[in-house]
């Protein structure tokens, strides 16, 4: 979509509400436009997480658990940043800037339609961005295809929220924690259902684990008040923008 400089972070939330992918990568060329772009989102109510090089690695792991386990909708990210990031039923890719090397645009939406699954890729290009439009036609052997911003309208009236939310138990293999233990905290004496349980990642000294959105503040109580491994541990609810709050 040809877009002018000043409606260009409004049109990624125009895709968004438009297509609703449950999992959405937003790259930016530089982490200036990450933050501004998080910023936008967060204010509208998406659950949007940004990821650039300046990133602490507790940072950066906390932001990578949390959108490969669907408690994140959109990740915003640095080419630099997202080196290596590989998400499995990863929906769509938008291109916030366009990249001048187009050798990293055929990388970053290799990222979305693995394994013949469906993917959506969305560039959003200024006037001063068709040169490296017209550089990534040429590498791809074919020209792109244009829609208009104004033909991208809501399709729900539903904000676009992710399934889950992310705790954060301090205590990891250090404390020989395994992700059993964990998920036989939930479904024991907590009374959950494996199928409110998700992923389940055991650090060294933290476990993250993603539980059912309505259930995640009872479930911070709960494992709060009970034991993991025979042990009482510390949980927290990791904040995002959904409209869930750290405990």
């Amino acid at each position: 979509m040809q877009v002018k400089e000043s409606e260009r972070l409004h049109a990624v939330s125009m895709v968004l509400n438009h297509f609703r992918p449950t999992s959405t990568l937003a790259f930016c060329n530089t982490k200036v436009q990450c933050r501004d772009l998080v910023a936008v989102l967060q204010a509208q109510g998406f659950s949007a997480l940004a990821l650039y090089g300046e990133l602490e690695q507790r940072e950066r792991d906390q932001v990578l658990i949390q959108f490969a386990n669907r408690s994140c909708s959109v990740l915003v990210a640095t080419d630099v940043a997202a080196r290596g990031l590989d998400v499995a039923q990863l929906e769509a890719v938008i291109n916030v800037d366009v990249t001048p090397d187009a050798e990293v645009h055929i990388h970053r939406i290799g990222r979305t339609g693995r394994a013949d699954a469906e993917g959506l890729a969305v560039s959003l290009a200024s006037m001063d961005e068709m040169g490296y439009v017209g550089k990534i036609e040429v590498l791809q052997g074919r020209e792109s295809s244009w829609q208009e911003l104004s033909s991208f309208t809501p399709a729900g009236k539903d904000m676009l929220v992710p399934a889950m939310a992310t705790l954060q138990i301090v205590g990891g293999r250090k404390e020989k924690i395994r992700a059993g233990d964990v998920l036989g905290a939930l479904t024991g004496d907590a009374g959950y259902t494996r199928e409110q349980v998700g992923k389940i990642n055991v650090n060294e000294y933290s476990t993250y684990v993603a539980v059912a959105r309505d259930i995640a503040r009872e479930a911070v109580a709960k494992l709060s008040r009970g034991k993991v491994k025979g042990k009482s541990v510390k949980v927290r609810l990791l904040e995002d923008a959904s409209g869930i709050e750290s405990e």
